[in-house]
């Protein structure tokens, strides 16, 4: 099983794509394991940073609950 980022030569993920990351988060917007979104141990760390500043700079939620209804 190949790595997706490796696969399309993504070498940066930008925490400013939440459209982007949010395919990468489960419903509960808790970050999914690296099983489940294809990835290596290097890009799931570089995903799972990105999305933590994400999160840090309010662009996504920690939770659902905080999701605007």
């Amino acid at each position: 099983m190949e790595c997706h980022f490796c696969q399309e030569g993504i070498n940066h993920v930008d925490y400013k794509d939440t459209r982007f990351l949010r395919k990468f988060v489960t419903s509960q917007f808790k970050i999914a394991s690296s099983k489940r979104n294809r990835l290596c141990d290097k890009h799931q760390r570089k995903l799972a940073n990105a999305v933590k500043l994400a999160r840090y700079m309010a662009l996504m939620p920690f939770t659902r609950n905080q999701t605007v209804k």
